[in-house]
């Protein structure tokens, strides 16, 4: 068997490069099985290397590296962890290439495995959007010392098609099934869930700081920041008798609301939310259908289709922080009928 070139190591059946040239750290796949052909794969790439150092020629980028600025740069993104996981999850596929040679079907493999492994078509095509994200960050943003773009253009990427997933609510005995079998910490931030109709990341990023008490009155509501909220727009929320006693068991523990031994949760959908889920025979219930079931509930209760918007967060534009004293104590009262007679806004659900 020959000898392989220094720099070069084999990863299945691919050989890939693993060596530093003229100080640049070159870290990369070849693409090639056969040893020859990779042999000259590497030629090739330490000559454009050495006619970047010498002749100021622009150097090839890999994805990791962008998604590594990426990283750096967007730490501040309320979403930033979600997008780690999707950044994390396609370096397999495409952390080597050069950020030249990604195009639509380099993603294709990726997005087998992904459907294989149930993912839906929603979350795959969050994925392609954070991906191109990062390659139109280094088209319009990210330069080199001679002020070239990392990528001149933005290649485009697929669109997964998928059957869209209807909403799930629950009824009062499936909801007594699910918080049964969970953790005080999720349970309360469940029920708290179906009594504000909080996205899941709004929850976990629920902080004290963020606390308001209504003058003259017991009452408190909560400002969901435009930095966390999912459209931007600045809201309050306002909490039912139910909610207040939640939050109130955790008041002067931490600078989160809710949280597991004094850290912030990443997330409602972790280990315990999917064993309850599955100990209550509901696996087809996400966390994002409590927000479902918050907002079917109102509608049963008879509260107005504009206080449904306001209290979802849906309407456009609308900075629900202006609303007065009387509009805010309005949507205390209709958020107050969820609470009381717990089957007295049940729903009929058909399935």
């Amino acid at each position: 068997m020959a000898k392989s070139t220094p720099g070069l190591r084999k990863k299945g059946n691919i050989w890939h490069i693993d060596k530093t040239v003229a100080g640049i750290k070159l870290r990369e796949s070849t693409g090639e099985t056969e040893l020859e052909a990779a042999e000259r794969f590497l030629a090739i790439r330490i000559q454009e290397i050495r006619s970047v150092e010498v002749y100021g020629e622009r150097r090839e980028r890999i994805f990791d590296e962008a998604a590594a600025r990426f990283i750096e740069e967007y730490g501040h993104k309320r979403s930033l962890d979600r997008d780690i996981d999707t950044l994390k999850a396609v370096m397999p596929y495409i952390g080597d290439l050069a950020l030249k040679k990604i195009h639509s079907a380099s993603l294709d493999q990726y997005i087998r495995d992904r459907k294989a492994a149930k993912i839906s078509a929603g979350t795959l095509n969050r994925d392609m959007a954070v991906i191109l994200r990062v390659l139109k960050l280094c088209v319009a943003m990210w330069r080199d010392e001679q002020g070239r773009p990392w990528l001149d253009n933005a290649p485009l990427l697929p669109t997964v098609q998928g059957v869209k997933r209807k909403p799930r609510p629950i009824s009062v005995v499936e909801q007594d099934r699910l918080i049964n079998g969970m953790p005080q910490y999720l349970a309360d931030m469940a029920l708290f869930a179906l009594h504000t109709g909080l996205r899941d990341q709004e929850i976990c990023g629920l902080q004290w700081q963020h606390e308001r008490r209504l003058s003259g009155t017991s009452e408190i509501v909560f400002i969901i920041t435009e930095e966390r909220a999912k459209n931007d727009h600045e809201r309050i929320v306002p909490l039912n008798s139910v909610a207040r006693s939640i939050v109130n068991r955790y008041r002067d523990q931490s600078e989160f609301v809710f949280h597991l031994k004094g850290n912030r949760l990443e997330r409602m959908n972790n280990r315990a939310w999917r064993k309850a889920r599955e100990a209550a025979n509901l696996a087809d219930v996400r966390v994002h259908d409590l927000r479902h079931t918050f907002g079917m509930r109102l509608r049963a209760a008879g509260v107005s289709f504009e206080d449904r918007q306001d209290l979802l967060g849906h309407h456009a534009g609308h900075i629900t922080t202006h609303y007065c004293k009387a509009e805010i104590a309005r949507l205390i009262e209709c958020v107050e009928l969820l609470c009381g007679d717990r089957h007295g806004t049940e729903l009929t659900l058909i399935r």
